[in-house]
């Protein structure tokens, strides 16, 4: 667990570079404005649809299922130990759908507004690195683990805080840096915006976590998954309406 930043820009890189491939190969639609021939190049809905679902191939649809089965799970208004076998056993509920979808649209409509800004790209890449540093931190000392056995009882506890925080001393960094210097609309705006976005990311995660662990009392595989999710869907959404 304390490599999942590092795997998270790997699936990132190639997510990216799907992105970057649709948005060259199909340049968007083409329409006649009397009689003269006019391309749209601003069409990133394709490309960012095609990226989000390639990232959602790359785990296997694990971190959305967990996201599902977790909503499914607070709402249930079940004791922890029933929430927790409907999140393990039960087929994915109504919330629990919509919750799934409802992000996968607002992540695509997300970075297809980055990437008319020009920083799709970036707004990914610590998008969904961020997402894997929030799992990390769930898995530090003093987070427990919902079950004795499990996912969640695996890694539960197994990342030091010192990691914890080197990585996420390394990742604010990365996105400082990538946002200032970004060879095409790098600025101070875009340095601020790359920060922000990773700590108010982790920040939501963090609440929503407490929370999780107040009700169910403890994490588990699913949460994990949620809580990546969410914090990758709450970084994209603050790199889209940051400064520019």
């Amino acid at each position: 667990m304390a490599w999942c930043p590092l795997v998270g820009a790997a699936l990132a890189g190639l997510a990216s570079a799907l992105l970057v491939g649709a948005r060259l190969i199909y340049t968007g639609p083409t329409f006649y404005l009397k009689s003269v021939h006019v391309q749209v190049f601003e069409a990133p809905l394709l490309a960012s649809a095609l990226a989000i679902t390639c990232l959602a191939l790359l785990t296997r649809g694990l971190h959305l299922d967990g996201l599902a089965d977790t909503v499914d799970g607070l709402a249930s208004q079940l004791p922890a130990e029933d929430a927790l076998t409907i999140m393990s056993a039960g087929p994915v509920g109504a919330l629990g759908a919509t919750a799934m979808m409802g992000c996968l649209l607002v992540e695509v409509v997300a970075l297809s507004t980055s990437v008319l800004a020009h920083h799709g790209t970036q707004s990914l890449i610590f998008a969904v690195v961020t997402g894997r540093l929030a799992m990390l931190w769930s898995c530090t000392k003093g987070v427990p683990a919902a079950r004795e056995s499990g996912m969640g009882a695996l890694v539960a506890g197994s990342v030091a805080r010192p990691m914890a925080w080197l990585w996420t001393i390394v990742v604010l960094a990365g996105a400082g840096v990538y946002g200032r210097y970004d060879s095409e609309v790098g600025s101070v705006a875009g340095a601020i915006r790359g920060v922000a976005g990773v700590l108010i990311a982790l920040s939501v995660a963090w609440m929503v976590r407490r929370h999780i662990v107040r009700r169910l009392g403890g994490i588990t595989g699913d949460v994990l998954g949620a809580l990546c999710e969410i914090a990758t869907l709450a970084s994209l959404l603050i790199t889209a309406i940051g400064p520019h």
